[in-house]
């Protein structure tokens, strides 16, 4: 049943719906290089998968079992790490992630959240619940948004089952 409701919030969370404006990325951003009406005919996973940068994450969600999840209804919020973010933690992290699956769920799922969160929702909240049950502060820093300590470096990609939010780092769940 938790297994069920996990998938169900993960869902909700990549989720995007109505119009938003075409994202501008800052120069030098890994992101995806389609317009926004082009991706919003897309589900979260091919929108991320047609970026080309998004591999690792990918490959990470077929392990997971999470992709089937992230085509759903939603709306959900991804928080989406690059393969550049991927390449920064420690050598044999991810290798060991994509070996224990319920630890590579509990490390994507806490990069989404349950419904439709757009940039300029930002200023209104100071946290995020994820769908992995634990926090992300979010704040502004010098123009920046942050999502505890990642940038995000692209948002407001808009899907037909939510939003992704390009992040330049992998966000790590609390310990419990």
């Amino acid at each position: 049943m938790k297994k069920i409701a996990l998938t169900l919030t993960f869902l909700s969370l990549v989720a995007c719906g109505g119009e938003t404006p075409a994202p501008v990325a800052p120069a030098g951003a890994n992101a995806p290089t389609e317009t926004a009406g082009t991706m919003e005919k897309k589900d979260i996973v091919d929108t991320a998968v047609a970026a080309g940068n998004f591999k690792t994450l990918a490959k990470a969600l077929t392990e997971a079992g999470l992709i089937d999840t992230l085509k759903g209804p939603g709306p959900f919020t991804v928080f989406a790490p690059t393969d550049e973010a991927f390449a920064k933690l420690p050598p044999g992290t991810v290798d060991g992630l994509l070996k224990d699956k319920e630890k590579l769920k509990a490390v994507l799922t806490y990069h989404v959240v349950a419904g439709k969160v757009m940039a300029a929702d930002v200023s209104k909240v100071s946290s995020a619940k994820t769908v992995q049950g634990a926090d992300l502060a979010v704040k502004t820093s010098g123009g920046n948004v942050m999502i505890n300590d990642a940038k995000v470096v692209k948002a407001d990609i808009a899907c037909k089952n939510g939003v992704i939010h390009v992040v330049d780092t992998v966000l790590l769940p609390p310990a419990k």
